[in-house]
């Protein structure tokens, strides 16, 4: 599990520090680079809504086992230098990463449920790492091996170790029973889990996509940008883990919508536009708030839903819903930037999704459950 959860971020962080070299060596314009940032979102998200039938066909661990294989082969793909092979390669790759995404909380919840909210943290610490990984690596894999497309696809390799890893699961798998989607649609408490994993989805991704380039903007060269980011990434690790093993123990998680949200938007502002003597301490709160909104996000699926059915339920709608409408802030604060050349009217975004994350989330933290399965 913790070699598939490595897998599921390097497509998406590692195109962030090589996008200014990627626009300057195929002449890709600004609003490409805005969908290329969000495209993987948005299939991320699509592959989400499909999992159910993924699951009635499969079963959850050939499914994994078919989302690691999908992974391997867009990575694979962007090895060829081409603006449409890069673009497909991400897409066929996130589609991946969705099907590995909703599966992973159902199997935590069916192989784990004495201990959900350590594993949930466990899986999420290493889920961001392979994300700092990816990040740190992009730049000095991309000047050691001479070419932007070779950087991207090299990080086939791990993802098709975790496929052959998991293939023993897979074997023994078969199909399962779907869960009941319209049920969860129904539910009041079901959308507020959604809402808030789409709206802190979205902060992840804007600093996937953008920071690098942010920070470039502010007077770093791509390779100490690409650091800062790696650094940001690598602070999400301990912040998913430490979060969501805190989070699943207390009464409820009102506090903890309300307090890593916030934490998180004021870590944002000092890194793009506070003085330069603060950004590293500032950039580390940043990455530990981003981590442990998603292990908070996760952890949610896992503690409001009454069943592993539920669970991979819950877990579809959520990332499904919630990723695809994720999508929309990496594109927003694009064509912010884009539209008035500055970083100032993006960074209001940005601050502005933590605040509307608080404010949908905070009954999701409520102590009570919702059932697909009865």
């Amino acid at each position: 599990m913790m070699l598939v959860a490595f897998n599921l971020r390097p497509a998406l962080s590692t195109v962030g520090p090589l996008l200014g070299l990627i626009r300057e060596t195929t002449g890709l314009s600004a609003a490409g680079a805005a969908t290329l940032t969000t495209l993987p979102v948005l299939c991320l998200g699509l592959a989400c809504a499909l999992a159910a039938p993924v699951i009635r066909t499969m079963g959850p661990d050939r499914g994994v086992m078919a989302g690691m294989a999908l992974i391997a082969a867009g990575l694979a793909l962007r090895g060829i230098d081409t603006l449409p092979t890069l673009f497909l390669g991400t897409a066929v790759a996130a589609t991946g990463i969705g099907f590995a995404n909703v599966l992973l909380p159902a199997l935590v919840k069916r192989d784990f449920a004495a201990s959900s909210g350590p594993m949930t943290g466990l899986y999420t610490m290493t889920l961001c790492l392979g994300a700092a990984a990816g990040a740190g690596a992009a730049v000095p894999v991309e000047q050691a091996l001479k070419g932007w497309p070779v950087a991207l696809a090299v990080w086939a390799v791990p993802a098709l170790i975790a496929a052959l890893a998991w293939f023993p699961y897979a074997r023994r798998g078969g199909p399962a029973r779907p869960p009941q989607p319209g049920k969860l649609l129904r539910s009041a408490l079901a959308w507020r889990v959604t809402a808030f994993m789409g709206l802190q989805s979205s902060l992840a991704y804007i600093l996937f996509g953008w920071l690098p380039l942010l920070l470039q903007g502010r007077g770093l060269d791509p390779l100490h940008a690409g650091l800062y980011a790696s650094l940001v990434t690598l602070c999400q690790a301990p912040g998913a883990l430490i979060i969501a093993t805190l989070a699943a123990r207390a009464r409820d998680q009102r506090a903890w919508i309300v307090g890593i949200p916030g934490i998180t938007a004021l870590a944002f502002l000092v890194v793009a536009f506070g003085a330069d003597a603060f950004r590293i301490p500032a950039a580390g709160i940043l990455g530990f708030g981003v981590g442990g909104c998603f292990g908070l996000a996760l952890t949610l699926i896992v503690l409001r839903a009454a069943d592993a059915g539920t669970a991979a339920g819950l877990s579809a709608m959520a990332q499904g819903i919630g990723y695809v409408f994720a999508a929309l802030g990496p594109l927003a604060f694009g064509l912010a930037h884009e539209a008035t050349g500055g970083w100032g009217l993006a960074g209001i975004l940005f601050a502005a999704i933590c605040v509307v994350a608080i404010i949908a989330g905070l009954p999701a933290g409520a102590a009570r459950t919702v059932s697909a399965t009865r």
